[in-house]
């Protein structure tokens, strides 16, 4: 991340990634003695345990600095009380261009997991950077994944609640 915005977070989702980094720091010696190990069995270029080991622990390693850097510009706390604009925190309800349908989804970060059926956009996505200072009523466009683009109306914004 080269940017330091900040993620909104609930207390919850902020304990539990401070726990699976506090996890994943724990765990580093175990992976380290694991290298060590497969390093004794002999020849490194025949060596699929001593390969596998490394990878995990270099993937180990981008998820801690991936942690660290979300936990330190993460704001944590309650939903804004406003909700008179999208914001993160802040549930939409949205219809999309041609769509009668209307569907709520959380502005906030992905790392806050699962709200039951409610999806979670991130305010750095397409989407969400669109629907962003949004008032209900606004229609936003936003650029699709195949260079096409598509309008939503947000239809309202309410706190979340959790």
């Amino acid at each position: 991340m080269t940017d330091t915005q900040a993620t909104w977070l609930t207390q919850d989702a902020y304990d539990r990634l401070k726990a699976e980094l506090d996890g994943l720091i724990e765990n580093r010696p175990v992976i380290a003695a694991e290298i060590n190990a497969r390093r004794e069995e002999g020849d490194l270029k025949e060596n699929g345990g001593y390969h596998a080991a490394r990878e995990e622990q270099g993937q180990q390693e981008a998820r801690i600095r991936q942690l660290q850097e979300l936990l330190r510009t993460a704001q944590v706390g309650t939903a804004p009380s406003s909700s008179d604009e999208a914001s993160p925190g802040t549930v939409l309800e949205i219809r999309y261009e041609d769509d009668d349908e209307t569907e709520k989804v959380l502005l906030g970060s992905r790392e806050e997991g699962s709200h039951g059926d409610l999806q979670v956009i991130s305010p750095n996505s397409p989407l969400g950077a669109a629907l962003l200072g949004a008032k209900p009523g606004d229609t936003r466009e936003y650029q699709l994944p195949d260079g096409g683009t598509m309008k939503v109306t947000l239809v309202s914004v309410e706190a979340f609640t959790g």
